[in-house]
């Protein structure tokens, strides 16, 4: 079992199709979930935000 079985998650990606063992809505949300996660640089710690300040009044 490998590349060349249709079965296998591998012998799907081979040919590239979809199915129970490689099933396409798992995987976009898998793909979601880690683009959704928020990256830190290292050693970019994060900035506070600057206010706006206050008009004086005349």
């Amino acid at each position: 079992m490998g590349r060349g079985d249709k079965k296998t998650a591998k012998g799907k990606r081979e040919k590239g199709s979809f199915g129970v063992s490689r099933n396409k809505s798992k995987i976009k949300a898998q793909l979601k979930r880690v683009a959704s996660k928020k990256r830190v640089i290292p050693g970019e710690e994060a900035k506070p935000k600057k206010t706006a300040r206050k008009k004086a009044q005349a």
